[in-house]
């Protein structure tokens, strides 16, 4: 296995992302415009919301913009890469009607499969899963499975970075670490797993969460949306069906765990509960750790920190020798800072309760 494909060269992948991140960023105050025109405006009128105030969403149609450019100039084009920008259009077209009018969850549901049935139509299915038994990968056909798990696969991942989707910055964020651990994956994989193009629509994908992130992080100016946590996820599950399944099936659910995970929980507790599994809640991790007394930056940080750790592992995987070491090393250093700030949480919150503790003595002393 080569350490990286010689047969892309690394300039125009950055390139790539650059141009994307640059036309995401100056389109977004646009689109901001245009959603306070539309009033597409996320209010604050439950428990589940964090912010105070009216904010514009929709911003997810910037970042489908920055990505669909960048795919447009750099990749070339074939019947994949026309089948996975076809489908991202139907998801950002129902993205943005939900933004506006919010439709039900089985309407959406409903657009998810169209999307996904478009680029099933178009070759992208994965009828070979790779599995490690013993150290030796292990082909494992999937047969009439195929098309259904597919299907499976991009409505989960698609509906998964959605209901992630709740404080500033963290779906942008952990959809940047994705598909950048995707990125290094598909460059160290030999290019015969691959479909044509996959490492170039990472980068614009990667590139456009990025030039997004500076009106997403907190305070955020602008969200997403519907139009771009579910774009997001979609292109994710797609690209990772365009090759990555067929080489390692682990690799591509490690760089999607965190959102997969919450969304099985999601999902879990409230058919457990006798509530339809679209039925919104106060469940998510995110919003466990902010009744923890973190705050949203922390709680952002804690949970890219944990994405970052897992999109590691995934290189981990994919790679030999000497960067097996640096990705192990790097997932330790960021697993020290996520529980340094837990550390300092704790600190603070026992620091706190000393001085309700002093309070509480004087009050009961006084005459």
């Amino acid at each position: 296995m080569s350490a990286v494909s010689v047969e892309l060269p690394l300039w125009k992948i950055g390139v790539c992302a650059i141009v994307a991140a640059l036309i995401a960023y100056f389109v977004t105050p646009h689109v901001k415009t245009l959603a306070e025109r539309l009033d597409a405006m996320d209010i604050p009128k439950d428990g589940r919301r964090i912010h105070d105030h009216p904010i514009p969403r929709m911003g997810g149609l910037a970042i489908y913009i920055g990505f669909v450019l960048s795919v447009i100039l750099f990749v070339t084009p074939n019947k994949q890469v026309m089948g996975l920008l076809l489908g991202a259009t139907i998801i950002v077209a129902m993205g943005i009607l939900d933004d506006v009018i919010c439709l039900s969850p089985w309407l959406k549901l409903g657009g998810q499969f169209l999307a996904a049935y478009t680029v099933i139509r178009c070759g992208v299915v994965f009828d070979t899963l790779s599995l490690y038994v013993g150290g030796v990968r292990t082909p494992v056909e999937i047969g009439f499975l195929s098309v259904p798990l597919t299907f499976l696969w991009i409505v989960m991942c698609t509906n998964a970075v959605n209901l992630i989707d709740g404080l500033d910055g963290l779906a942008a964020g952990v959809s940047t670490i994705s598909s950048l651990s995707l990125l290094a994956v598909s460059l160290i994989l030999p290019m015969t797993y691959l479909s044509a193009g996959v490492p170039l629509i990472l980068a614009c994908l990667s590139g456009s969460c990025i030039g997004f992130i500076p009106y997403n992080r907190n305070p955020a100016k602008i969200f997403m949306g519907d139009t771009g946590s579910q774009f997001l996820g979609f292109v994710l599950a797609v690209v990772s069906t365009m090759g990555l399944f067929k080489y390692h099936a682990i690799i591509a659910m490690l760089s999607l765990a965190f959102p997969l995970i919450d969304t099985v929980f999601a999902f879990l507790r409230r058919i457990l509960h006798g509530q339809s599994p679209f039925h919104p809640d106060r469940g998510h991790i995110h919003h466990r750790l902010l009744d923890l007394g973190l705050s949203q930056k922390q709680v952002v940080a804690v949970l890219c920190g944990l994405s970052a750790i897992l999109g590691l592992f995934a290189i981990l995987i994919a790679c030999t020798g000497r960067l097996r070491i640096v990705c192990l090393v790097a997932a330790l250093i960021i697993f020290g800072i996520v529980l340094s700030i837990f550390g300092r949480n704790a600190k603070a919150h026992a620091a706190e309760h000393a001085r309700d503790c002093v309070s509480e003595d004087g009050s009961e002393s006084a005459p």
